[in-house]
């Protein structure tokens, strides 16, 4: 993977070079914070194994989840319908960050919680009907850092970046339209990253 940034870089850089927006914003809390943070969504979120419905067949995944909302919203992927909780005092300091920063705004967030490099998502690309369209949606990690692929869906162009431990990535515009994204897997990572993704239901 090319070095995308050198020690001069200006934050936020737009990684892809077409056809979508997908911000890096680096590190935005302090080592503190991000213990904090991550201490608190590793111990306190009511996690649960992921469903997906595939080939007719249910399926539970290694990787956690969690939903919350500002209300009740019904979401539904990989055809399977989840109903948000309540934000909690700390998801919605998080929310205030990640809105300050990106000038955008969010009413709900999927957890992702992968206990070690084995557990990853394949790719695809934030297409519900639920969603904004065209609508930022913004991701934080804590925890381990890792590899985050992009691949164009008609060139098949790929763009590697790795997200660190307190670091944002917002994505927007045509990126869902043109883009896939994915967390590949690895045998070089041994600890969890816990990974919010803020976005907005319409109903």
């Amino acid at each position: 993977m090319n070095n995308l940034f050198d020690e001069t870089q200006n934050f936020p850089i737009n990684i892809l070079p077409k056809e979508g927006i997908a911000e890096y914003y680096g590190k935005i809390f302090s080592d503190k914070e991000c213990e904090k943070y991550y201490q608190y969504l590793f111990t306190q979120i009511p996690w649960e194994n992921d469903e997906a419905v595939i080939f007719g067949k249910l399926i539970y995944t290694k990787r956690k989840v969690a939903w919350f909302g500002e209300k009740e919203f019904e979401y539904t992927y990989s055809n399977r319908t989840k109903y948000a909780k309540i934000w909690t005092p700390e998801l919605l300091e998080l929310k205030q960050k990640c809105e300050d920063i990106s000038g955008e705004t969010y009413n709900s967030c999927l957890l992702n919680l992968y206990h070690d490099g084995s557990e990853g998502m394949a790719y695809h690309s934030d297409g519900e009907k639920d969603l904004k369209k065209n609508g930022a949606i913004a991701s934080l990690t804590f925890g381990a850092e890792r590899k985050f692929s992009f691949k164009h869906k008609q060139t098949k162009e790929r763009i590697d970046i790795s997200l660190e431990n307190g670091s944002l990535l917002i994505m927007k515009g045509k990126t869902q339209e043109n883009w896939l994204h994915r967390l590949p897997p690895t045998t070089k990572v041994k600890t969890p990253r816990v990974n919010l993704t803020f976005r907005t239901i319409e109903e």
